[in-house]
């Protein structure tokens, strides 16, 4: 519970001026004498409806066998609790205080750094939760029973819900309770953002104004679509699906509970308060209920941005115009393909032991594609009727009170700053920040496989995921659940196997060129509102989002509107306008999972049970229910596995999927019925999987031999081999343990890919002749001691805030922008330059807040021009290379001239000082290297944390061994 230390009491926080209730803890209420005396200082409403009636039994240990024997963790910070009442928020505001179990995972979370070089299996717990099922007597923090058949068991250290329930509906509701204990605000925040409603509910601020017009558009479903799909669920999915929404619904209902105790008692989170929804002092106001369709509106966020893939056609289509502009059409495919590398043979693999799963690969006579005439394309306008405010960040503050004064303008900047969520802000790309290192048995010290895995969904406070344990009729699992959609677990542990999964982003999402028409017969025009589907000419469905906000204490800006507008086709939603052949068209975007976000529901409901998981085998099947493109990865005591799921369509024979399609039947998906958006899907088999491999890796790499790309970037150099390199060799060198593998996750956790992969073959250009500039020379020795050193960004000693080879740093950072424009643009031309630009940015360096992950993020060299150059610059030394470039770049192929480029760029680089390579912003000063680089948890509520150390690694995080099978 939250007790402010003894200077920061109370009463400090009464004389604020708020009534008595708001001061009262939110959550856990544990059992301690100093807790309840505590309790009673700060008010007694609460207590009776919290704690467990006098001679209530203590919980007893789950009634399943924990196969892991101590040996599985995990971690997810910054802490398991994520609301905060008024007096929370205002204390964090003032005192810098915290509430209970809000930061206590920070720590751990961060010391992993400066850990992990003497870290052993005994010390995994210092930076790690124990993930051991159930909670020790001497453990438990709190127990409550929300209804008589589940009770909610927090621990100590962690205040990790343990949910255990004698009935189905009471495992849930008590998960749904515990969901609104740990992140009511959160869950209400996304609801809002799926259904695009974010600034009548939280402030018209600029960034909330941008995120809704980001993510409503990929969704822009009406109250009855949400409607559908639960009772598509409900009625074609069987029994599965029909437990499946009662899980939902007791899920819901347990939200509501809690949202109502907590309206009630008056520890409801602050944000409400701030946001004008409830007032201080009479507590009039509303926390609307949570609907089954709230939760299909959050899963169409969550899924849509974590779990796409493909996409990004039209921008494809201009590049190859580009392309075959600046050198002819036949030379210029080749070029743009070479750039395109949707299957180089020299990527690093997920399945590396040569298995075949082709998809999506470039046929070899291309029919129906629809390139614009070059010129014509256009984006769809998407928002109308502007007033006010609306498209400023112009404020208007209001007179609030004295004693909310430390909360004024908190969401002046938006609840979630602009770019800063994934697949959000300009230049927004599918990001998949997250990892997996798995070695099978025969290379382990024990003989057991080892995983060390887990998803990177952003630094947020709270963190968009919860932990929870669920125990109950056909549960029985611990793990991580996104806020609002957390009725199964759906990365984590179960009896006797783990699991969890990687972004994959296969191509399931395609392009399609409708062909625009008028009713009357007349002549259309890009304009135009009606399309030919099948020959007849139909209307598009204009689906429109009217929002209006005014200031509030926690967001000034202005009052202001605005109305949203997206036309829907047979084929998806209108992205662009263009002509075809002087023909006008609407460019489409539709992806198999429109529609169908809460399908993938009977997955995770599989993989929570039992009964069904029994082995590698039946997880893969579970795993095949899913729709979204993840990459799931397995381990119990006996088999490490993996399995790529996703509805991958089946496409018409010649169609090419990197490039828009016409809206034709002889070029749609297979089977396709736009009614229901189903088609036909390549089957279980054809989707890369593997059991027993020596080891896997996964760090959003391509799955495996000719499994095509669905987009830019994944050539020879991808930070998957930060992560291959290093298992590979612990497995070469055999008895992996769970400190070993964690050590190679945590080193490439801080090492510069550029430094490791790329500075070795731009040394080697530089020194084909002597460097006769002594200044210069000594750059490049700075430079070389980095990278034999490791070439990583990390602290001098714990907490010193400056990097060892801090100068090699600032040099490769200002360097990389600079070496690959001189290296590229020269020969690509500036039009060809700017046109893949546009299609994959050159760097994303931690330092790179102008990258698709923003600043902070922590995720990395995700996407970067790493592949393209060590290409190039292998090409220019004379070396093998597989999958060449159609052109050799730099220097224009001379390696004299490569080496001139690249000498000129470095020289120019080493004189840029540090305040203008990191020119600060709202967290760092300028020529703060290693603010610059370090990660904010981004507070999405009032509650704000302290800056970390940068670390290219996962949010939720498990290491496991399991010692023995049921």
């Amino acid at each position: 519970m939250f007790i402010f230390p003894r200077r920061r009491t109370a009463g400090n926080l009464r004389r604020i001026g708020l009534p008595e209730e708001h001061c009262m803890p939110p959550r856990t209420r544990t059992l301690s004498a100093a807790a309840v005396a505590a309790v009673l200082a700060l008010g007694t409403s609460l207590l009776a409806a919290t704690v467990p009636p006098a001679g209530a039994a203590q919980p007893q240990s789950a009634a399943v066998t924990d196969h892991c024997q101590g040996r599985c963790a995990d971690i997810l910070p910054p802490g398991e609790n994520g609301n905060a009442t008024l007096v929370e928020i205002l204390g964090n505001k003032a005192f810098g205080t915290h509430p209970a179990h809000s930061d206590d995972q920070l720590d751990r979370y961060n010391g992993l750094v400066a850990g992990h070089t003497n870290l052993t299996d005994q010390k995994l717990t210092d930076f790690f939760n124990d993930a051991s099922f159930g909670v020790a007597a001497d453990q438990v923090e709190s127990v409550i029973s929300p209804r008589e058949d589940v009770t909610i068991t927090r621990d100590k250290k962690s205040g990790v819900p343990h949910i255990k329930g004698t009935t189905r509906y009471g495992t849930e509701f008590g998960a749904g309770f515990a969901a609104g204990q740990d992140r009511l605000w959160l869950m209400d925040l996304f609801r809002h953002i799926g259904r695009g409603q974010l600034t009548s509910f939280a402030g018209g601020a600029l960034a909330n104004q941008g995120l809704e017009q980001q993510f409503w558009p990929q969704a822009p479903y009406t109250e009855a679509d949400l409607e559908a799909q639960v009772e598509r669920i409900r009625t074609t999915e069987g029994a599965r699906g029909e437990q499946a929404m009662a899980d939902a619904q007791a899920y819901t209902d347990g939200i509501n509970a809690y949202r109502e105790k907590a309206k009630k008692g008056r520890y409801f989170p602050g944000e409400y308060v701030l946001t004008g929804k409830i007032d201080a002092v009479t507590n009039v106001g509303e926390i609307q209920p949570f609907k089954l369709t709230d939760l299909i509106s959050i899963a169409s966020v969550v899924g849509g941005q974590f779990g796409g893939g493909g996409g990004g056609e039209v921008q494809a289509a201009l590049s190859l115009l580009a392309a075959q502009q600046r050198y002819g059409v036949e030379e210029g495919t080749r070029v743009w393909e070479s750039f395109r590398q949707r299957n180089d043979p020299e990527a690093v693999l997920t399945v590396h032991d040569g298995t075949s799963f082709p998809y999506a690969g470039k046929p070899d006579t291309a029919r129906g594609t629809a390139l614009p005439d070059p010129g014509t394309v256009t984006a769809e306008p998407l928002v109308y009727d502007r007033t006010g405010a609306a498209g400023t960040n112009r404020k208007d503050p209001v007179e609030a009170p004295a004693r909310l004064a430390p909360a004024q303008g908190m969401y002046d900047d938006g609840v979630v700053p602009e770019g800063t969520l994934p697949g959000s802000g300009d230049g927004a790309a599918k990001r998949g920040m997250s990892n997996a290192l798995l070695v099978s048995g025969e290379h382990t010290a024990s003989g057991n496989p080892i995983a060390v895995m887990g998803p990177q969904t952003g630094y947020f406070a709270p963190q968009l995921m919860m932990l929870q344990e669920l125990q109950g009729p056909g549960i029985s699992a611990r793990g991580v659940s996104f806020a609002g959609v957390g009725m199964y677990v759906q990365m984590g542990r179960g009896q006797d196997y783990a699991w969890s999964a990687t972004s994959a982003a296969q191509d399931i999402t395609d392009t399609y060129a409708v062909e625009l028409c008028e009713p009357d017969g007349s002549a259309p025009t890009k304009n135009s509102t009606h399309y030919r589907a099948h020959g007849a000419c139909t209307a598009m469905e204009k689906l429109e989002r009217t929002n209006s906000w005014k200031p509030t204490v926690a967001d000034s800006t202005a009052e202001g509107s605005y109305r949203m507008q997206v036309w829907r086709t047979d084929y998806g939603i209108v992205t662009h306008r263009a002509t075809v052949g002087g023909t006008p068209v609407a460019y489409t975007s539709l992806r198999t999972t429109y529609r169908h976000e809460a399908d993938s529901i009977i997955g995770f409901q599989l993989f929570n049970d039992p009964a069904y998981v029994i082995d590698a085998a039946s997880f893969q099947q579970a795993a095949a229910r899913i729709d979204y493109a993840f990459n799931w990865f397995y381990a119990d005591s006996r088999t490490a596995a993996f399995y790529n799921s996703g509805m991958n369509p089946v496409r018409a024979a010649g169609v090419d999927p990197a490039l828009p399609v016409k809206a034709e039947k002889a070029y749609e998906w297979q089977g396709f019925d736009p009614a229901a958006n189903t088609a036909d899907y390549t089957p279980f088999a054809a989707h890369p999987h593997s059991s027993g491999q020596d080891y896997y890796i996964s760090w959003n790499n391509r799955q495996a031999k000719d499994y095509a790309t669905a987009a830019f970037g994944f050539g020879a150099v991808h930070r998957g081999d930060l992560l291959d390199d290093r298992v590979a060799a612990l497995v070469a060198d055999g008895g992996v343990t769970r400190a070993s593998l964690t050590r190679a996750m945590a080193e490439a956790a801080v090492t510069d890919l550029r430094g490791e992969q790329l500075l070795p073959e731009l040394l080697k250009v530089i020194r084909s002749r002597p460097v006769t500039d002594p200044e210069l020379n000594a750059v490049v020795q700075q430079l070389d001691s980095w990278r034999a050193a490791g070439a990583q960004r990390k602290e001098t000693g714990e907490g010193s805030h400056r990097y060892t080879h801090a100068d090699a740093v600032r040099i490769m950072d200002a360097w990389w922008p600079e070496l690959i424009e001189a290296e590229f643009r020269p020969g690509l031309g500036d039009g060809l330059y700017s046109a893949f630009t546009a299609s994959l940015a050159t760097d994303e360096s931690p330092a790179a807040s102008h990258g698709p992950s923003g600043a902070h993020s922590g995720s990395a060299f995700q996407y970067g021009w790493w592949g393209f150059a060590d290409k190039d610059l292998r090409q220019v030394l004379g070396q093998r290379v597989e999958g060449p470039l159609a052109r050799t770049y730099c220097g224009d192929g001379d390696l004299g001239a490569c080496r001139d480029a690249l000498l000129t760029t470095l020289k120019k680089a080493a004189a840029v000082p540090a305040a203008a390579v990191y020119p600060g912003d709202d967290s760092c000063g300028a020529g703060d290297q290693w603010c610059t680089d370090a990660i904010v948890h981004r507070p999405l509520g009032g509650i704000g944390h302290r800056t970390i150390h940068w670390q290219n690694r996962p949010t939720y995080q498990q290491v496991v061994e399991f010692t023995s099978h049921r």
